[in-house]
């Protein structure tokens, strides 16, 4: 895409930020009133992971019906809660729950890649969780194809069949690689096939760009380098450019296929240490910017996303990525943008005995919500996930509820 184009993307969202809030402090009487109503929403949100049957189905290879009432199961539950909000992974390995003309169906319904599961799992989705009050944000994961490096094992038809120099093994899984532009145009392009067809409230991604790195692997992109890296002072700054790109020409390109519809991004929660860069947390973890190549505070500076969700996953107090350093970190970050910060919780580690004795204390995750509330940029939080939003082994989420969610809140729009 040109960047005019990419250009006037951040314009429009930046001009749209700025008059809403000139229409809040200049407004009267019922228009001000209901622009005080839209900054008190919150998002109040559940991940719900279908890679390798985390969260849902439960197994391949039940009926429909079976999984239809598994899915609904999941948004009861999620009212239940009091959320507004549930985030849907839809392509978890390059392929759809839906009836994609681009990917085949996934192999978490049926068991079989590529076999039809009998109905619409996305359009149901979206569906009943409008009709209970929830949004649906679909989540995509961009570039993993497998779990596995063989090939041959993906339906005929793939498109990573027929394109094999897209293809990069590393670790164990196969990806797509994120420094093709054809790879770029491809991925946009299957994403917004549910996009076009579907009235989801968002698009979501996680953190998975190029992958996590493994001691003694490299990410062999060699030939991508060496053709299109030339402008560049290194291979890293490159893929970030890779990467970049990805982000800002889905933000455009989801507002031509429906406006209005949301870009949210969910990355790891540490953007640069701050022995690397000043500009960084107070932290000794694995960075974004440097190990995944992504710059999620550029992101957010350039109003490429209408949201970000930095996966916070540690607890109060943990010396190496300290929640309580993060988030004024990341409020700090999203200040004064068009871009909302909404923080991502990690549930799933309340009540695990392999967790630290801080996870042991149902109260943990409540004081999380007490801390944002001192940071008026944090606008709400997202927990992973829903197999332990139903479990709530130690009534962590029960506390939060308790504490926090006593009413129902309207969606974040």
């Amino acid at each position: 895409m040109h960047l005019g184009v990419l250009r006037m993307g951040r314009v429009t969202r930046r001009a749209f930020a700025l008059a809403a809030l000139a229409t809040l402090s200049t407004g009267s009487g019922a228009s001000a009133a209901q622009g005080r109503r839209h900054l008190a929403a919150e998002m109040r949100g559940m991940w719900l992971a279908t890679v390798a049957n985390r969260d849902w189905p439960s197994r391949a290879g039940l009926t429909a019906a079976q999984q239809r009432t598994e899915l609904i199961a999941h948004l009861d539950t999620a009212v239940r809660r009091r959320l507004n909000t549930v985030i849907l992974q839809v392509r978890p390995t390059a392929d759809a729950l839906w009836p994609s003309p681009y990917e085949p169906w996934s192999a978490v319904l049926t068991g079989t890649q590529g076999k039809a599961p009998g109905w619409d799992p996305l359009g149901t989705a979206v569906k009943e969780a409008h009709a209970r009050g929830l949004e649906l944000h679909a989540w995509f994961n961009p570039y993993r194809i497998a779990n596995h490096t063989d090939l041959n094992k993906l339906v005929a038809a793939h498109p990573a069949r027929r394109h094999r120099d897209w293809v990069v093994g590393h670790g164990g899984r196969l990806y797509y690689n994120p420094g093709l532009p054809a790879v770029r145009a491809f991925v946009q392009d299957a994403i917004l096939d549910a996009v076009r067809k579907y009235p989801v409230d968002a698009v979501h991604f996680d953190d998975y760009f190029y992958p996590y790195p493994l001691a003694g692997q490299t990410f062999d992109d060699d030939v991508a380098y060496d053709r299109y890296g030339g402008g560049f002072p290194n291979r890293a700054a490159w893929r970030r450019h890779n990467i970049d790109r990805l982000v800002a020409e889905m933000s455009d390109r989801i507002q031509q296929v429906r406006p209005g519809t949301r870009f949210g991004i969910s990355p790891f929660g540490v953007w640069r240490n701050a022995s690397t860069d000043s500009r960084g947390s107070d932290t000794r973890a694995l960075q974004s910017y440097d190990d995944l190549f992504a710059d999620t505070r550029k992101w957010v500076r350039e109003n490429w996303i209408d949201y970000i969700c930095p996966q916070l996953y540690w607890h109060i107090g943990y010396a190496a990525a300290d929640y309580g350093v993060l988030l004024p970190w990341w409020a700090e970050a999203t200040r004064g943008t068009g871009t909302r910060l909404y923080v991502g919780e990690a549930l799933y580690r309340a009540g695990d005995p392999a967790q630290a004795a801080a996870w042991q204390d149902p109260a943990e995750l409540s004081r999380h919500l007490a801390l944002a509330k001192d940071h008026p940029e944090a606008r709400g939080h997202v927990f992973f996930a829903a197999r332990e939003m139903a479990a709530d082994r130690i009534a962590a989420m029960a506390r939060v509820v308790a504490d926090h969610y006593q009413r129902p809140a309207p969606p974040p729009r």
